[in-house]
């Protein structure tokens, strides 16, 4: 009789298909050994392990809807980072690797739930909000959902091609250099622009690196939003 796989089982995943995303990201689809889905907004734990033994293990948000069967993930290379720029620069189809998951229960959103959701990202924070949209999208969800991205330029932006094909709005902000006749934000997300552009009174996602998260939840604090109806995610320093 076989046993039961369990998300804390490390399995060996193998890379059917690789797509770039921007110059220094690239999506990964994955083939799972007894994989049995995620909700979206989930991660999952990656360990690689190098010949003379030194492993070094990451934690990757799946950027792809439970609908979409195989898992993605959604890699930005790090400078000077241990695992990011094999994955962006080195991996091809079929190499393997070891993973653990799906994992998380707070940081997720499932289409059956009836709230307005605004989804802010920081950079790659974006990976999470893109498996609920895809999620909202697959199920022809009529939940009202508003992004916000925050990036640096706009070759930084992740899916930038589906970005417009959700049906939901998206709101940009460029906080180095936006594109040539851009009459958008640039600038950091601040607390007017979130008057301006957020769906209060629902609930709403944040990710990013951890400044911007922490920023961004005391900004909607500010405007009234109840702290338990703000779900947080961050990454780095």
């Amino acid at each position: 009789m076989s046993s039961v796989i369990k998300a804390t089982d490390w399995r060996v995943a193998t890379v059917t298909a690789i797509s770039p995303e921007t110059p220094r990201a690239a999506t990964l689809t994955l083939d799972v050994p007894g994989w049995n889905g995620h909700r979206p907004g989930q991660h999952l734990d990656i360990r690689l392990v190098a010949e003379d033994g030194y492993a070094a293990q990451r934690r990757y948000s799946i950027a792809s809807a439970p609908e979409d069967g195989a898992p993605m993930i959604t890699v930005e290379e790090v400078f000077d980072g241990e695992v990011s720029p094999w994955f962006v620069d080195v991996a091809r189809e079929g190499d393997q690797f070891e993973v653990r998951g799906p994992f998380g229960g707070w940081f997720v959103w499932d289409a059956s739930d009836p709230q307005p959701i605004m989804l802010i990202a920081g950079g790659s924070g974006l990976v999470p909000l893109m498996s609920m949209l895809r999620h909202r999208h697959n199920v022809e969800s009529q939940v009202p959902a508003k992004l916000l991205v925050s990036a640096r330029e706009a070759d930084d932006v992740l899916y930038a091609r589906e970005l417009g094909k959700l049906g939901v709005e998206v709101v940009l902000t460029y906080t180095r250099r936006a594109p040539a006749g851009w009459t958008g934000y640039q600038r950091r997300v601040d607390r007017a622009m979130l008057q301006e552009v957020a769906l209060l009174g629902g609930r709403t996602y944040v990710c990013g690196p951890t400044t911007f998260v922490e920023t961004v939840a005391n900004h909607l604090v500010a405007l009234g939003e109840a702290p338990a109806d703000i779900r947080t995610e961050r990454f780095g320093g």
